[in-house]
């Protein structure tokens, strides 16, 4: 199990909430996290918004190479029907997918980023940026504010968001529970 992942279908995560779970819930996993917002300053480069060669929409057909890229990278929350919460944007390289990142949550006016991840073999070659920065340019064309969450001892991602324009909004909690 990953630290944001789920063990099974009963798993349901939760970040930082006043409130008890329902009794019966139990307690899977708890991580600290950060919630990013756009910081509204200059908008991010075009470049890459639009799908070229290398860089594809993903759907329903990428769901089995989705999962298999999540399983080894563990950025978070992700299932087979995640992806039709909003655009995927995948990295193909010699065919195969060694990056993503696309959208989940869509509350008025916002659009969080999420499973942003990068194949190990094919790190430090700006595939995680560029994927970001065209989710970014997307959501912030359409008029809405793109957010995000990670984990806080995730350092180096923290410091990729903040030079790509976001700030951090509040720290928060993810907690995980297992439902009856």
């Amino acid at each position: 199990m990953t630290a944001l992942g789920a063990v099974d279908d009963r798993v349901c995560s939760r970040s930082t909430s006043p409130s008890t779970p329902p009794p019966g819930w139990e307690p899977v996993f708890s991580l600290a996290g950060r919630q990013l917002i756009w910081s509204g300053g200059p908008l991010p480069d075009r470049r890459g918004a639009e799908p070229d060669s290398d860089t594809v929409v993903l759907g329903k057909v990428d769901v089995p190479e989705m999962l298999d890229l999540v399983a080894r990278t563990e950025p978070g929350p992700f299932w087979s029907r995640t992806h039709e919460l909003g655009t995927y944007l995948g990295v193909r390289v010699d065919g195969a997918l060694v990056a993503m990142a696309g959208e989940r949550l869509r509350p008025p006016g916002w659009t969080e980023i999420s499973a942003v991840c990068t194949d190990p073999e094919a790190r430090g070659r700006g595939h995680a940026t560029r994927l970001a920065r065209a989710l970014a340019a997307r959501i912030l064309a359409r008029g809405d504010r793109p957010f995000l969450h990670v984990a806080e001892t995730n350092t180096g991602v923290i410091a990729l968001y903040e030079r790509l324009g976001f700030t951090t909004r509040k720290k928060v909690t993810f907690r995980g529970f297992r439902t009856p």
